[in-house]
């Protein structure tokens, strides 16, 4: 069995397009276990949840896709369990990014709300990873158009890892359809 893990990024959810596309792609594997929570936005409950549930899983392979902050936690999840990772436009410091958003959010799907504490910051912190192990883990999906992330950041973070920059583009990946292939490619070979 192989095991998929997919994590959302910050405000978003188990049913934001990506997700939804990348699970209805997989449907097809009967060796592959899609896993693809609703995060807590306490960075430290949110990987001790996922950990927690991959640590309970039988599987021959595991490896995981994660958004934006679910790209950074994915990042840290493919240090810890020595897996493939595939990046979409992940954030690299969102210890320093996120401060701005302390207080109440709303989520992009639907209308429920959730309040971002300070303490977060310092949880997201602890999970940094400084400098990655083994580039060839790693796929990023890097859109030089992104308009919350800094592209460069993300190509700097990940040297000699495999990077698919678009030119343009967005920080939704609004033509994820495109690059779905690639993605499922890395993730299953």
């Amino acid at each position: 069995m192989h095991l998929i893990v997919y994590l959302h990024g910050f405000k978003s959810s188990p049913s934001s397009n990506k997700a939804v596309m990348t699970q209805s792609a997989l449907v097809k594997y009967a060796d592959v276990q899609w896993y693809c929570p609703q995060l807590s936005p306490s960075p430290r409950v949110a990987m001790q949840e996922v950990c927690s549930f991959i640590d309970l899983q039988v599987y021959e392979k595991i490896s995981v896709i994660g958004s934006s902050l679910g790209g950074y936690y994915a990042t840290y999840l493919a240090e810890k369990y020595n897996c493939h990772a595939s990046l979409l436009n992940p954030a690299i410091e969102p210890g320093r990014d996120l401060e701005k958003y302390i207080g109440e959010q709303k989520t992009w799907q639907g209308d429920d709300s959730f309040y971002f504490k300070p303490e977060y910051i310092d949880d997201l912190k602890e999970l940094y990873v400084s400098k990655i192990t083994k580039p060839e883990r790693y796929q990023v999906l890097i859109a030089k158009g992104d308009e919350v992330l800094d592209w460069k950041e993300m190509v700097a973070k990940y040297p000699a890892s495999l990077q698919i920059i678009l030119e343009g583009g967005d920080h939704a990946i609004s033509d994820y359809p495109k690059h779905l292939s690639e993605i499922l490619r890395f993730q299953l070979d």
